[in-house]
């Protein structure tokens, strides 16, 4: 079995973490707007608003996720959010998911005292909701996701 090395994400992987992040919008049958410039200046600009993990065996990419702090006054406490995750298809089912997770509780705990965690499945991906399931990850009731998208957020500034 081969061994996986875990490490936080560096500016001069954003290039590569594109890349997976590139692959799991495809695997999900997303679009993918981002560029590697576009998570250096997000990840490592003035005004850092994620970090990011990588997990490597034998010299190659084979898990990434991508995650940010938010306070939840419901909660009282940071909560980690998940944003994307992928694993690559040649890792998946050997519990690299689960461990990856792991590491974002640990680095989001010392980070920011993070307490919970929170992340999104898509209806149209049931392996990743029974992946979750397993984890005990438990589905929201009583809220929907809901989005603004850039014409609306412009259309919010302006006088009021």
């Amino acid at each position: 079995m081969t061994k996986v090395h875990f490490r936080i994400a560096e500016r001069r992987d954003a290039g590569q973490l594109n890349i997976a992040l590139a692959a799991l919008s495809a695997d999900i049958g997303d679009e993918h707007r981002a560029t590697g410039a576009d998570l250096v200046e997000a990840g490592w600009g003035g005004q850092p608003v994620f970090r990011a993990q990588l997990a490597e065996a034998e010299g190659a990419l084979v898990g990434a996720v991508l995650y940010s702090p938010v306070y939840s006054t419901a909660r009282g406490c940071v909560v980690v959010y998940v944003a994307d995750l992928w694993i690559a298809a040649t890792q998946r089912g050997s519990g690299l998911g689960r461990k990856m997770l792991r590491e974002v509780m640990r680095d989001a705990a010392q980070m920011w005292n993070a307490r919970w965690m929170k992340l999104t499945v898509y209806d149209t991906s049931p392996a990743a909701r029974r992946f979750y399931d397993r984890l005990g990850f438990q589905p929201a009731h009583g809220s929907t996701e809901m989005y603004l998208d850039e014409a609306g957020c412009a259309a919010l500034g302006g006088d009021a």
